[in-house]
C-alpha cells in the first residue's frame, strides 16, 4: 500500500476526531487493498461510517477494525450469494420481451419504443408478416451460398444461389432462386410472396428438404417461370440456419431473449458458475389434470421420489392443461378448480425439502382459463392460483410461451399440440430422404423459421403486436415442447429439443440437466 493511501486514511480519521493506532491503520489498509480505483475510497468511507456506530471512544484499535471488517465482508458475501441465486434461474414472461425491428435500408435492428396494444391496428397484421420475412432475409443474406459475389469474375457465380426479387421474374427465362412466404391468395391456389410482388406457384414436382411445409411458412425455392405466368418450383427448402454465436455477435447489445444484457466479465463469471452447477436439474411435466384423482396420485409419486434425492431439483415446470375439460364458455367449475390448485399447493408444501429448495413454474396450456385461445397466452388468472400461493409463496406463474435463462443458457418452453396441427396443415407429405420421424420434421420447421408457431393465423391466432414473443432468434440452447404426441428428444444442429409427452395420459415427464444439456425421458410404470 503506498504512502499516499496511508496519509489519506490518517487524514479521514483526523477529520472525524479519531486517534488511530498503528496496527488499526494497517488493518484498514489491508481491507482497502481488496478494492481498486474509486472503489478503494468508497470502501474506506464505508468502513469509517460503520466504525462511527460501533466506537465507544475516540481511539480506534485493531480489534474494533477487525470486527467491523468481518461484518462488512459477511454482508458482501451474502449479497453475492443472493445475486448468484437470482442469476441462476431467471423467468421471462412473453409480454415483457423487448421488440426489435429490422431496418432494411440501414441493415440493422432497432428496439421498438413505447407501449404495444393487445388490439393492434390493421397495419400491425401486415407488419407481422413483413417483420418475420425480414428476420429470415437478413439471416439468409449472410449465408455464403445465397449472397451476391463481391467481385465479378468468370468463377464468381460458381455455386452461387443469389436470391432474385419475385417482381424481377416477369419476362425472365431460366432457373431462378427466390425467397417468399407461401400464401393462399385465392381458394385452392398458392402463391409465393415477398416484399415486392406475389407469383402463383406449382409445387407438384418440387423436391423438398426436411420440414413441414404449410401455408405461412417462409421458403427458399429454385424454379422457372412458365408461359402461363406460374412459377414452377423444382427445389424447395427453408432458409438455412445461422450459428448461434454468429447471431449473438452481430446483435451485441440487443436483448432479444429478454433476460437482460451482460458485460463480457459478467458472462464469463456466469459461465464459470454454470460449469459448477452439475447437480442442477429441471423436472418438466405437461397435462397435470387437477380434477383427476389418478393424475394427482401420480404427481405425488413423482414429488415423493425427488423429495428423497440427495440434491433436490432446482426447478419444477408444470405445464397445462390443468383440467381434463377445456375451460371454455361451457366450463362452470372455476371455484372447484381454484380449490384443486389449493390442494396441489398443500401437496407440494408437504414435501418440505422441495418447498424450501426448489422453484415451481406454472405455464398455461391451450385449454386453460384465459381471455382467448390466441398466442402468446397470459399467465393463469390470480383467482385460480391464490390458494396455491398461500402454501407456495415463491410459485411463479408465467405466460405461454415462456423463457428461462439458466446462468448463460437460454431455454424456451412452449405448451401447444404443434405436431398434430402442423401435420394437418401440410401442403405436401414430408420428405423421407433424411428422416421419417415427424418430431424431427417439426423441430427442423420451427428452428429454420425462427418461430415457435409458423401456422396460418386462421389455424392459430396470434396477437399481432406480440408475434415477436414466439421468435427463436438467436436460436436458444434448448427448446422444450409440451405436446401430447409421443415423448421424444432430438439434438438438431446443436439445439437440444424435446417433447415431454402428456403426464395425465401417458405418465411421461422429463428430467433435464441444463449444465450438460442431458435429457432423461422418464415415465411412471
Amino acid at each position: 500500500m503506498n504512502a499516499s493511501m496511508r496519509k489519506k486514511v490518517q487524514r479521514k480519521c483526523k477529520i472525524r476526531g479519531y486517534n488511530l493506532k498503528v496496527d488499526a491503520l494497517n488493518e484498514i489498509l489491508s481491507f482497502a487493498s481488496r478494492f481498486e480505483g474509486p472503489d478503494e475510497d468508497e470502501a474506506i468511507d464505508l468502513l469509517l461510517v460503520e466504525l462511527d456506530s460501533s466506537l465507544k471512544s475516540t481511539i480506534i484499535d485493531k480489534e474494533t477494525v477487525q470486527r467491523v471488517v468481518s461484518l462488512l465482508l459477511e454482508a458482501t458475501e451474502a449479497t453475492e450469494e443472493t445475486s448468484d441465486a437470482a442469476a441462476a434461474i431467471r423467468v421471462v414472461d412473453a409480454f415483457l420481451i423487448p421488440k426489435y425491428k429490422y431496418d432494411y435500408s440501414r441493415k440493422q435492428f432497432y428496439e421498438h419504443t413505447g407501449s404495444l396494444s393487445i388490439h393492434g391496428e390493421a397495419s400491425a397484421k401486415s407488419d407481422l408478416y413483413r417483420e418475420r420475412f425480414l428476420l429470415l432475409f437478413q439471416r439468409l443474406s449472410r449465408d455464403q451460398h445465397f449472397s451476391a459475389p463481391a467481385f465479378e469474375s468468370e468463377f464468381s457465380h460458381f455455386g452461387s444461389c443469389e436470391i432474385s426479387p419475385i417482381q424481377s421474374l416477369v419476362g425472365q427465362t431460366g432457373r431462378r432462386w427466390v425467397m417468399g412466404v407461401i400464401s393462399q391468395l385465392e381458394d385452392g391456389h398458392y402463391y409465393l410472396e415477398d416484399l415486392t410482388a406475389a407469383v402463383k406457384i406449382n409445387l407438384s414436382n418440387a423436391r423438398i428438404t426436411t420440414g413441414l411445409f404449410s401455408e405461412n411458412t417462409i421458403v427458399v425455392a429454385e424454379g422457372e417461370m412458365l408461359v402461363e405466368g406460374i412459377f414452377q418450383v423444382l427445389t424447395c427448402g427453408f432458409p438455412p440456419l445461422e450459428d448461434r454465436d454468429k447471431s449473438v455477435t452481430l446483435l451485441a447489445g440487443h436483448d432479444f431473449f429478454g433476460a437482460g444484457t451482460f458485460t463480457k466479465e459478467e458472462t464469463i463469471r456466469l459461465a464459470e458458475m454454470e460449469e459448477k452447477a452439475v447437480n442442477d436439474m429441471f423436472i418438466i411435466l405437461s397435462d397435470i389434470w387437477l380434477d383427476n384423482e389418478e393424475t394427482l396420485k401420480k404427481l405425488e409419486v413423482v414429488l415423493d421420489g425427488f423429495e428423497k434425492e440427495i440434491v433436490v431439483p432446482s426447478l419444477f415446470v408444470f405445464m397445462g392443461n390443468f383440467s381434463s375439460k377445456p375451460c371454455n364458455l361451457s366450463f362452470h367449475f372455476y371455484s372447484s378448480l381454484r380449490m384443486q390448485f389449493g390442494k396441489l399447493g398443500e401437496m407440494i408444501a408437504a414435501h418440505t425439502r422441495l418447498k424450501e429448495h426448489s422453484k415451481f413454474l406454472f405455464i398455461p396450456g391451450p385449454d386453460d382459463a384465459g381471455p382467448s385461445n390466441v398466442l402468446p397466452r397470459c399467465a393463469l388468472p390470480k383467482y385460480l392460483t391464490e390458494e396455491l400461493q398461500k402454501h407456495i409463496p415463491n410459485a411463479i406463474f408465467s405466460s405461454n410461451p415462456c423463457r428461462v435463462k439458466f446462468y448463460t443458457q437460454e431455454i424456451v418452453f412452449f405448451r401447444q399440440d404443434m405436431l398434430y396441427r402442423m401435420r394437418r396443415s401440410c401442403l405436401m407429405p414430408p420428405s423421407t430422404e433424411e428422416t421419417c420421424d415427424h418430431f424431427e420434421h417439426l423441430v427442423a420447421t420451427i428452428t429454420h423459421q425462427s418461430h415457435l408457431c409458423p401456422l396460418p393465423l386462421t389455424v392459430q391466432p396470434i396477437i399481432w403486436n406480440y408475434d415477436h414473443c414466439l421468435y427463436l432468434y438467436p436460436t436458444p440452447h434448448t427448446i422444450v415442447l409440451g405436446d401430447r404426441s409421443q415423448q421424444k428428444a432430438f439434438k438438431y444442429t446443436g439445439i437440444t429439443c424435446f417433447n415431454t409427452g402428456s403426464f395425465a395420459i401417458d405418465n411421461t415427464f422429463v428430467a433435464y440437466r441444463p449444465c450438460s444439456q442431458e435429457v432423461e425421458l422418464s415415465a411412471l410404470p
